[in-house]
């Protein structure tokens, strides 16, 4: 922590807000999370706080590092998070990827959401590695988002990525800013689809997809 600055409070005052030091990112930079440690400071004064208090007096820097984390999929690197992992394979049946767990951040509210999707392909003659999906779910996932611009992102990249016959995504998915606020539903649950190529088209294919993802875990495996 570097020396504390002066900051307007809500009735004109002066309080004295900490200056963080901070390291690039991988989604932010050291100004952008000074710029968020600020905003937090400003936030805890509207609400009646004392910033400066012990036991808050690190939570502008914890939020500013927090969001870091959990923002990065707007930095990542498709490139590099694919790292060549695309393989040619005479493989022409399904591959199922599924109960990917993840979390994202409401874009309306700034809250949470979390829950699993699961990705099917029909490749044509290119696979892609185990890890790369879920990788590619995360990439997506942090970010601020909407679960159905989400579930159709991961969809089209993999689609626009290995040119597949067909992709297809279902994501289910718990959000706080129903169950905390709002109408306040803590059991309601969110379900989004995409289908793509074979499976938009073909009943068949999709109905054996929706089969796979609803199986239950063999006990053996």
């Amino acid at each position: 922590m570097i020396e504390e600055q002066p900051v307007a409070a809500q009735d004109g005052r002066k309080i004295k807000s900490a200056q963080f030091e901070f390291e690039d990112g991988p989604a932010l930079s050291a100004e952008c999370k000074n710029v968020v440690a600020g905003a937090i400071s400003t936030i805890l004064d509207a609400v009646g706080e004392d910033p400066t208090r012990s036991g808050i007096a690190e939570t502008p820097s914890r939020v500013a590092r927090m969001y870091d984390e959990l923002l990065s999929g707007y930095k990542t690197d498709p490139v590099e998070l694919l790292n060549n992992a695309l393989f040619d394979v005479e493989y022409d049946e399904m591959v199922v990827v599924k109960d990917i767990d993840f979390y994202s951040m409401c874009e309306h509210h700034m809250l949470p959401f979390y829950g699993h999707a699961s990705v099917g392909y029909l490749p044509e003659d290119k696979v892609i590695g185990l890890s790369k999906i879920p990788r590619l779910v995360d990439m997506f996932a942090r970010r601020l988002q909407v679960q159905e611009r989400m579930t159709q992102q991961i969809a089209t990249f993999l689609e626009d990525l290995i040119k597949p016959r067909g992709v297809a995504v279902v994501v289910e998915a718990s959000h706080l800013c129903a169950a905390m606020r709002g109408v306040k539903k803590q059991r309601t649950r969110m379900v989004t689809s995409a289908m793509l190529g074979a499976f938009r088209d073909n009943p068949s294919t999709r109905g054996e997809f929706m089969m796979h993802i609803r199986a239950g875990t063999d006990p053996q495996m």
